[in-house]
């Protein structure tokens, strides 16, 4: 989700963003003007692989810290820089410890992180010949997109078929907040976007929208006779050996997970509207508690859950050509520019992956939140060097959004050591 004051699955996470990378691809974050919490009430731990150095070691660390000072109930940092095994770091306010004990290798949402796993999917077809990326959306989803005949699959990959954004509509505010347990199909949610306008004509400009990958899936789907949840297990999951990555349907979780909160209604930013500003869940010191099930829709903009170890192997395999012929993981690393000529970090969307150019090196990334879940992942071209970082929650205070930046840069930096 997207979040300027609304909540939507693609936030710019203004100032988190500075200097470092990317910008942050799925959910809602929002300054937040509370008191953080204190120094002395955050609790953690860390494991440092005896190869690891001390002092990237102490460094993360305390950028983890200085985040949950800040506000943020539990922060997860791995980075792998190639040279031995990774750094591994979790740590959490005390008052979360209840719920439960945050660990490095815990489940988490893995959110518009999703889409990078799609995009797999659906270049793995391109290149057995079962789908094309020239392939119009209407070949495949007759009469369920406006503008099908117009849109390609490359279009709906790269963020440039110019359709609307449908966690922009306010009748999903109910399921994005958890107090409807409706799932939305994705017919119903590419004809809610029906009766909303083109934002641009396809393919002339660029826009992130989580309605791309909504209608991905559904391609997905159409083309193989397979549901995503199989796909995602015998296509990349299984073959990896990520025996904790899966494609959530219904009950999200499997085994250890990350909790994830909220602020509640009083303590939420004043300008979040009002359907906004309340989320379904236990409370939990100001906050609520948002663990449970939130499958909003069918999930192909967003229902992977995963872990930072996991993760960081689908990078690998992914980069070094495992899962992909050279042909068609060139197609995916070939970018648009989402804003501009002079934008300094030169971000780029390919297909289902983002690119930016850091001050150590050129970094391949994306983005994923959804309540109370915000992960960044990132890896360089070859897959050997990955970093990922989770916060539990998608709402940062102002402290929380400076401390964000300063370890995006480091986790950016920490991989090119």
């Amino acid at each position: 989700m997207r979040v300027n004051a609304r909540v939507r699955r693609r936030p710019h996470l203004t100032g988190v963003r500075a200097g470092a990378a990317v910008a942050m691809s799925a959910a809602l974050i929002v300054p937040l003007a509370a008191s953080p919490s204190s120094a002395d009430s955050i609790r953690g731990s860390a494991v440092v692989r005896p190869d690891a150095t001390s002092v990237t070691h102490a460094h993360l660390r305390d950028l983890a810290r200085k985040l949950v000072a800040a506000g943020v109930p539990g922060v997860i940092v791995r980075v792998d820089d190639g040279h031995g095994r990774p750094v591994e770091i979790s740590e959490q306010a005390a008052w979360t410890r209840k719920d439960h004990r945050l660990r490095a290798d815990d489940e988490v949402r893995e959110a518009s992180n999703t889409k990078t796993m799609m995009a797999t999917l659906a270049l793995q077809l391109v290149a057995e010949h079962r789908l094309a990326l020239t392939d119009s959306v209407e070949k495949w989803l007759p009469g369920q997109v406006r503008n099908g005949r117009a849109i390609t699959l490359r279009m709906l990959l790269n963020h440039t078929s110019g359709l609307f954004d449908y966690t922009d509509d306010p009748a999903l505010a109910p399921a994005l907040t958890g107090q409807d347990s409706h799932v939305w199909t994705s017919r119903e949610i590419l004809g809610l976007v029906s009766g909303h306008p083109a934002l641009f004509e396809p393919g002339s400009e660029w826009s992130y929208s989580n309605t791309n990958y909504i209608a991905i899936g559904a391609v997905l789907e159409k083309a193989t006779g397979k549901s995503l949840a199989t796909l995602v297990r015998d296509r990349i999951a299984a073959p990896l050996g990520l025996r904790h990555t899966f494609y959530a349907t219904g009950s999200a979780w499997r085994d250890r997970h990350a909790h994830g909160y909220e602020p509640d209604a009083a303590h939420m930013p004043p300008d979040v509207p009002e359907e906004f500003r309340t989320y379904a869940g236990p409370q939990h010191d100001d906050h609520v508690d948002v663990t449970g099930d939130y499958v909003t829709a069918d999930g192909a903009d967003a229902a992977i859950v995963s872990t930072a170890g996991d993760w960081s192997r689908f990078y690998g395999a992914l980069m070094s050509g495992r899962l992909l012929p050279a042909a068609q993981l060139a197609q995916m690393r070939t970018t648009v520019p989402e804003n501009g000529p002079g934008d300094p970090e030169e971000l780029g969307y390919g297909l289902g992956i983002e690119t930016a150019k850091t001050d150590c090196g050129t970094v391949w990334d994306h983005v994923g939140v959804v309540p109370g879940f915000a992960t960044y992942n990132v890896t360089d071209s070859t897959g050997r060097r990955t970093a990922v970082f989770f916060f539990a929650t998608s709402t940062l205070t102002k402290a929380g959004h400076q401390a964000g930046a300063a370890l995006m840069d480091a986790v950016n930096c920490a991989i090119f050591d």
